[in-house]
């Protein structure tokens, strides 16, 4: 199981994410470009020092990542809002990756083509409420994929 962001925006959702992979012993897949430099003193202090604790791998671009190795290991599943399937109600695999859209823009066209799945995290039925922080998004979609496939390690 791993998780992927796409292009992220915000240098401390970035941290959070490194914080919830090494918590649940996920890989982490970062794709290029962030708006922010990967060194950026606010990441770090985010991260903590679960940086050394994570398997991070950074992708220069879509294009870079799509054609790594890791992408023949198994699906790729989108988080999107601009889904129809619940993903509670998704068959998970060990191998899956999960993938996460830019905070400001979630994913364009080309990675939406390009998952196995797209699924979204049901939400209040209020207009006013437009999605989860990405973080929170991928801790509810990671602990439903892990606890489903029998992925945490303790």
């Amino acid at each position: 199981m791993r998780l992927a962001l796409f292009q992220p925006d915000i240098p401390q959702n970035l941290g959070a994410a490194i914080r919830l992979c090494a918590c649940l012993a996920v890989s982490l897949e970062v794709i290029e470009p962030c708006a922010f430099p990967l060194s950026d003193k606010s990441l770090k202090r985010a991260a903590l020092d679960y940086g050394e604790r994570t398997q991070v791998r950074v992708h220069p671009s879509w294009s870079a990542f799509h054609a790594s190795p890791e992408r023949k290991e198994g699906r790729l599943i989108l988080f999107t809002t601009r889904s129809a399937r619940p993903y509670n109600s998704f068959a998970f695999e060990p191998g899956d990756t999960l993938l996460f859209g830019q905070e400001s823009a979630g994913a364009p066209a080309a990675v939406h083509d390009a998952a196995d799945a797209r699924l979204y995290i049901p939400m209040a039925p209020d207009p006013n409420l437009r999605s989860l922080n990405v973080v929170t998004a991928a801790a509810m979609a990671l602990g439903e994929a892990l606890g489903r496939t029998g992925g945490f390690s303790a």
